[in-house]
């Protein structure tokens, strides 16, 4: 009688068991019926063309023709284009420069526009306008600003006394090309990290400031001591992602100088895009890709370990 009496009682646990079972089941199909569209879009508009780049990258195809395996000639290949290394070195070069550059007038504004001072919620959206504001018209602005015949910033450099043959050439110039590349990418993006950067200020606690007042620190000291360590994680995140986005910079290559005069200008994205879209060699600059992928991941899993070693 007793092993019968147990019975129900053994029921009643593999039913509950089943049940929670069947609970977890649902409540899992429901969270995955959420990021299944995301998914589905990631995978198909993203990870699928990532991953078939990878392999385009050891083919030949010219878009009509049927693909053929090529192996490592795309790579060996890279050694012998005077204008991938032309572009690997420019992509450097503006990475090293416009990032500090960036994140110091970024940093700058933001502790000015922190202040209370007068018209400060204007000069705050005046400074974010450029990031917002459509391209091609920023572009347009910015060529005829430097204009080396008619432009304002000649102008001035003329009023105060430069010799006409001394003016820069700014983009018609290959040696002031990438310089006013770097100076419209500062220009047009400083507004959006001098946001993150006042975030960053705003969440300081201004006891620390009172603090350091007391123990007689001037604001150098003040700014050295307190506002760099308390914005390390800010720094940190938009060293990061500037990084990203420099060694990614396209856009404002292709509206200024379309990577001239020669390849003064010429970064590795525009030259992918002369490759792949001009010449239709889709498997070499699949292999640029390639190369820029491991590039920009690499220079951030430093930037990571460096971070978590300080």
């Amino acid at each position: 009688m007793s092993g019968d009496a147990a019975k129900p009682v053994r029921v009643r646990r593999k039913v509950r068991v089943v049940s929670r079972r069947r609970r977890r089941v649902e409540n899992t199909l429901v969270a995955y019926s959420f990021i299944a569209p995301n998914f589905l879009g990631f995978a198909v508009f993203t990870l699928g063309p990532i991953l078939f780049a990878f392999a385009l990258a050891f083919m030949h195809w010219d878009g009509s023709n049927p693909i053929k395996f090529a192996g490592l000639d795309n790579f060996w290949r890279l050694f012998e284009d005077r204008a991938f290394i032309a572009a690997f070195w420019n992509t450097i070069v503006y990475t090293v420069v416009s990032v500090p550059l960036t994140l110091a007038c970024a940093l700058g504004l933001a502790m000015l526009l922190n202040q209370k001072i007068v018209g400060r919620d204007f000069f705050r959206t005046a400074m974010f306008f450029p990031y917002v504001a459509s391209l091609v018209a920023v572009a347009v602005v910015w060529n005829m600003i430097f204009n080396p015949e008619m432009g304002p910033v000649n102008m001035l450099l003329y009023t105060l006394g430069l010799d006409p043959k001394d003016m820069p050439g700014w983009a018609a110039d290959r040696h002031w090309a990438m310089v006013t590349v770097i100076l419209f990418g500062v220009w047009k993006s400083m507004g959006y990290y001098m946001v993150i950067y006042l975030a960053g200020l705003q969440g300081i606690n201004s006891e620390l400031y009172e603090a350091a007042g007391l123990d007689g620190a001037n604001a150098w000291q003040k700014f050295r001591h307190v506002t760099l360590p308390q914005l390390a994680p800010t720094t940190f995140f938009v060293t990061v992602m500037l990084t990203i986005q420099s060694f990614k910079v396209f856009d404002q290559v292709y509206m200024i100088t379309q990577g001239g005069p020669g390849t003064s200008t010429l970064v590795l994205v525009y030259h992918i895009y002369n490759e792949a879209f001009i010449s239709w060699d889709l498997g070499y600059s699949s292999m640029i890709a390639l190369v820029l992928f491991f590039l920009v991941l690499a220079v951030t899993v430093i930037q990571f370990r460096r971070q978590k070693e300080d």
